[in-house]
């Protein structure tokens, strides 16, 4: 598989299901993601979630997707909670549902995780194994 097919599937999904943890049960939770051309995950998140907590308190996340052929790609990465407006900007312009929580960029109930991704692999249903997929 390629680096644009895997990319393909992330941007056909719109969904990612992220996972973090709290203490040590995995909590998992769809969202809507941003792939940046520089290979980051940008994601939006409300003031009260609990997901900042978590990913203050355990960095390591990992977010699968999954399109309408049942290709998916799981990208495992390090998040940070960002108040980068530029970046925050970026997400509110391409992600429109965010405007029923949202102001705008610099509304003070809108968090941002910011997702480096260390690794990526990425499986169709015709693969025996997933492939690793550099981002």
């Amino acid at each position: 598989m390629t680096k644009e097919e895997a990319i393909d599937i992330i941007r056909d999904a719109g969904f990612g299901f992220l996972a973090t943890t709290e203490g040590h049960q995995p909590r998992v939770r769809p969202m809507m993601p941003y792939l940046t051309e520089e290979g980051e995950l940008l994601l939006a998140l409300l003031g009260r979630s609990r997901t900042i907590a978590q990913i203050k308190s355990n960095p390591l996340v990992e977010v699968c997707f999954v399109d309408r052929k049942m290709w998916y790609c799981r990208v495992t990465g390090t998040a940070q909670i960002s108040n980068d407006i530029s970046k925050k900007q970026i997400v509110f312009e391409n992600v429109p549902m965010l405007r029923q929580y949202f102001a705008g960029p610099e509304d003070p109930n809108y968090y941002l995780a910011v997702v480096k991704i260390k690794e990526a692999e990425a499986m169709t249903p015709h693969s025996r194994v997933p492939e690793q997929i550099s981002l």
